[in-house]
C-alpha cells in the first residue's frame, strides 16, 4: 500500500514497486476527472502506469485525514489479499503551501496542512495497519519524509513535521522490534516531481535548461530504494533508521531510471 500516490514520491514508488511484482493499492484523493488543486497525476494516472509495464495496480480514493476512510482501505486490502507485506506512509498535504518565508510570515495553516494531512495522517494509516501486520506475521512500514542529517530545512513547519516524521518511525520500530515488523524513515533527495516542474515553469523535456535542477532525481530513485529494503530478508537489522535514497543506491547498487547514481541532496 502506498499512500498519497496520485503523484510525486508516491507515484514513483507504486509503479517501482509494481515493476518489481507487487500489488500495490495506491490511495489519495485525486481521480481522474477531479485532480486536487488541479495539480498534475492522479491514483489513476498511476494505476495505469503500472499496468503498462505489467504490474498489478488497485486504485483507492482516500483522504487520509478521514480516519473512516483510511480504516476501509485497510479492511478492503484485509478481505482481498489477506495480508500487507508492505506499507508506505508518503500522504502529505504540505505542498498546499510555499515553504519558504520565516516563522513568523507564515500561517497557521501550515499546521494543518503539514501535521494534519501529512504526520498525522501517517499515523493514523498505521494505527489501522499495524494490528493487521502483526496478526498476519510482521512487514514493513516505511515513512517518506526528509533528512539531511539533522540539518534544519529553513522552514519552521516544514522542518518539524520531517523530524516529526524520522521520530514517529524511530518509536514505532522500538514498539514493534519483537513483532516482526521493521519501521524506516526514507528521505528522497530534491526530486523532479510534477509540482516542482511545474513551479520552475518546465517540463520532462527541458528541466535541464534549469540550473536550480541540475542535482535533482526522479520519484523512480526513492521508489528503486524502496523496493531493495522490501526485498531486503535482513531488513529488521536496520529498522528504527533514517535512510537517504543516495545512501541506499550506494548499498544496493541501483541506479535512477535516467542511468544516473544521485548522491544524497544536501541543504
Amino acid at each position: 500500500m502506498v499512500t498519497g500516490a496520485s503523484r510525486g514520491a508516491g507515484r514513483g514508488i507504486a509503479i517501482e514497486l509494481g515493476k518489481a511484482g507487487a500489488t500495490v493499492y495506491v490511495t489519495g484523493r485525486s481521480v481522474r476527472g477531479r485532480s486536487t488543486n488541479g495539480w498534475p497525476g492522479t491514483i489513476d494516472a498511476t494505476v495505469d502506469e503500472i499496468q503498462s509495464v505489467g504490474g498489478t495496480g488497485i486504485a483507492i480514493q482516500c483522504d487520509h485525514t478521514d480516519d473512516e476512510q483510511t480504516k476501509a482501505v485497510i479492511e478492503k486490502i484485509k478481505r482481498e489479499q489477506g495480508k500487507l507485506d508492505l506499507l508506505v506512509n508518503n500522504a502529505w498535504g504540505g505542498s498546499e503551501h510555499d515553504i519558504s518565508g520565516s516563522y513568523e510570515e507564515n500561517t497557521l495553516g501550515h499546521w494543518d496542512t503539514m501535521f494534519t494531512a501529512g504526520v498525522r495522517a501517517q499515523l493514523a494509516t498505521n494505527y489501522y495497519a499495524v494490528p493487521f501486520m502483526r496478526e498476519t506475521g510482521g512487514g514493513l512500514i516505511i515513512h517518506t519524509t526528509f533528512w539531511d542529517d539533522g540539518k534544519y530545512t529553513g522552514h519552521f513547519y516544514y522542518d518539524l513535521a520531517k523530524n516529526t516524521l524520522v521520530r514517529m518511525a524511530y518509536g514505532l520500530s522500538e514498539e514493534l522490534r519483537d513483532k516482526n515488523v521493521a519501521v524506516l524513515a526514507v528521505s528522497p533527495g530534491f526530486m523532479r516531481t510534477e509540482i516542482v516542474l511545474k513551479d520552475f515553469n518546465t517540463d520532462l523535456d527541458h528541466w535541464r535548461e534549469v540550473e536550480e535542477l541540475s542535482v535533482t532525481e526522479t520519484p523512480h530513485y526513492v521508489g528503486k530504494g524502496i523496493v531493495a529494503l522490501a526485498s531486503d530478508p535482513d531488513v529488521m537489522k536496520k529498522t528504527g533508521q533514517v535512510l537517504r535514497a543516495g545512501d541506499l543506491a550506494e548499498e544496493y547498487g541501483f541506479t535512477d531510471i535516467d542511468g544516473k547514481k544521485i548522491p544524497p541532496f544536501h541543504i
